[in-house]
């Protein structure tokens, strides 16, 4: 049960003292040296860790995307990593501009197994760690501030002594003090400072310190804080990378990663879509493509994200929320009536000047970059508007609805979502007006027209022959233009019909394209739409007519009866 006053059982989070802090005032203006931890510390997440096979097929993706650096196991603390160490190396699957990384635990036994697992490695990372927040020491290990350095130095030392035993591997030492955020500062750079003094690290021989935050304990400006300051007084800061490997039990992963890279730091330690213990470890994906929205591209490939997501959901055997950013299969997706008028509008504008700065109402990115199409941006159930019903008809059947005619099917369309409960496809958007608008032919029809003109004149005559209640008769009229005498000739009929609006355009390309027009008329009392359809733009403005009188003269249902079966 949770307490009425939680003051009593947790305290807010202290933070270093940096009043003269910098990095709220900088930009990330080039992207980080990114490390993949998906098969270290993203597979120890998993239910079922992987096997071997979606091992190979992550790394093989990770190396796809871009990634130099992928940190491949914990081969001293399992045989399974330690067999996908040896066959990576045996197998020669490493490129060349590729760095593994394996991390060992402080203790000789584990590094000199780690050592066995990189034999023939041609590039490596040794990350080595302990635990040094003042919990741990006193709690978990026992161990005072002494005794913890003693630790760090002696498997630095160790590692040291590994390392030039193999010269024939290019290699790398790094090192975290472990629960860096809720560690003493102070205690923090007297470590690192006793470890870099150990390894020899120089500006020509950098070694990592990566500064996690294993258990995310505030906001992620304290976070930043934290490393500013562990930056500016750190000594011999030329010779360290200095890297992150926020975690995101608060949900602030990503903008602690963001943070920390203004307020320093070179590297970042991630996974592809955050996965990782406990809320995960940062999403990459969506750290990479915010900078790719201001401008920095992240030096990682993310152009056919799809195929990408779904490799990692089998590796994973774990699924990608369907609204996670850049990513998930609805993320470009909208339902709301209001966000679909403006997408729509945005992107009619984007058609008109394609050479400009990507600007479309709620979407951050353009959907093509990252390999999506526009299909799915725009979909529609029962909180949809006529914004989304006219963009799908006019991108997916080339039917361009003038805005009043737009109001007035979007109301169909919304019986019909009401009806069904649930999402409506494009297919049966188009089915309904086609049932509304197209497919109504009594009492009228037309069955053919015959024009004539005199040279030099705006006059026409028009014969045409109509079936009504199901009888032909011949009609006569003229008018400046076939459809103001088709208009004229009905009148002769005894059918009063007045245009109040008109459009018209074509309907595909080539030997293929039809002429589609619409016509708001007044019958009587009742403004109506009518829509045609024909090769002759002539003839679809008159079946337009047509299709405004029978739907006057008709009694509508609520709306059309489209269901998903009737499209089976």
């Amino acid at each position: 049960m949770m307490l009425d006053n939680p003051a009593t059982k947790y305290r807010p989070f202290v933070g270093v003292d940096l009043p003269d802090r910098q990095w709220p005032n900088r930009r990330i203006e080039q992207p980080p040296i990114w490390a993949s931890v998906d098969l270290r510390d993203g597979n120890q997440s998993l239910i079922d860790p992987m096997d071997q096979e979606r091992k190979q097929r992550l790394f093989d993706l990770l190396v796809k995307i871009g990634f130099k650096q992928i940190e491949v196991g914990f081969p001293s603390a399992s045989q399974t990593d330690y067999d996908f160490v040896r066959s990576l190396i045996e197998g020669g699957r490493i490129p060349d501009d590729v760095t593994i990384q394996v991390l060992t635990q402080a203790r000789d036994p584990l590094i000199d197994r780690t050592f066995e697992a990189l034999k023939g490695a041609t590039n490596a990372i040794v990350h080595v760690y302990n635990a040094t927040d003042p919990m741990f020491r006193r709690v978990v290990f026992g161990v005072d501030k002494p005794e913890c350095i003693q630790i760090a130095v002696d498997a630095t030392t160790r590692i040291r002594q590994r390392m030039a035993e193999a010269p024939e591997t290019n290699w790398t030492f790094q090192y975290s003090p472990e629960l860096f955020t809720t560690t003493e500062m102070d205690f923090a750079k007297e470590i690192v400072e006793a470890v870099m003094t150990a390894f020899g690290a120089r500006a020509d021989n950098r070694m990592i310190v990566n500064l996690p935050a294993t258990v995310e304990v505030a906001t992620p400006n304290n976070y930043a804080d934290q490393i500013e300051w562990f930056c500016r007084h750190i000594k011999d800061r030329d010779a360290l990378i200095v890297s992150v490997h926020p975690h995101n039990d608060r949900g602030t992963g990503v903008a602690a990663a963001e943070m920390t890279l203004m307020a320093g730091a070179d590297r970042v330690e991630g996974t592809l879509f955050g996965n990782g213990e406990r809320t995960g470890n940062v999403d990459i994906v969506t750290l990479a493509m915010n900078m790719y929205t201001q401008g920095v591209h992240p030096g990682l490939d993310f152009s056919n994200i799809t195929p990408i997501m779904r490799e990692v959901e089998h590796c994973n055997q774990l699924p990608v929320h369907p609204r996670h950013p850049y990513v998930g299969d609805l993320v470009f997706t909208a339902f709301s009536g209001s966000h679909q008028d403006a997408i729509k509008k945005g992107m009619a504008e984007r058609r008109d000047h394609p050479e400009a700065v990507w600007a479309v109402p709620y979407l951050p990115i353009d959907p093509l970059d990252v390999g999506r199409s526009y299909e799915a941006v725009i979909r529609v159930n029962s909180q949809s508007g006529k914004g989304g019903v006219s963009y799908l008809l006019e991108q997916e059947h080339g039917i361009e609805l003038p805005r009043r005619l737009s109001i007035e099917f979007s109301q169909v369309v919304q019986e019909v979502a009401d009806r069904l409960g649930h999402e409506i496809t494009s297919q049966m958007i188009y089915q309904a007006f086609v049932d509304e608008y197209l497919a109504k032919d009594s009492p009228f029809k037309l069955v053919g027209h015959r024009l004539s003109s005199e040279p030099d004149s705006p006059r026409v005559s028009l014969e045409a022959t109509i079936e009504e209640n199901g009888d032909h008769r011949t009609i006569q009229g003229e008018g400046n233009g076939p459809l103001a005498a088709f208009i004229k000739a009905l009148a002769a009929a005894g059918h009063d019909v007045e245009i109040i609006d008109y459009h018209e355009h074509s309907r595909g390309q080539g030997a293929d394209a039809e002429a589609i027009a619409y016509v708001e008329v007044r019958v009587g009392d009742e403004a109506v739409f009518g829509v045609g359809t024909d090769e002759s733009i002539t003839s679809a403005s008159m079946k337009a007519v047509i299709s405004a009188l029978n739907r006057h003269f008709s009694t509508r249902a609520p709306a059309p009866n489209v269901t998903a079966d009737t499209l089976a």
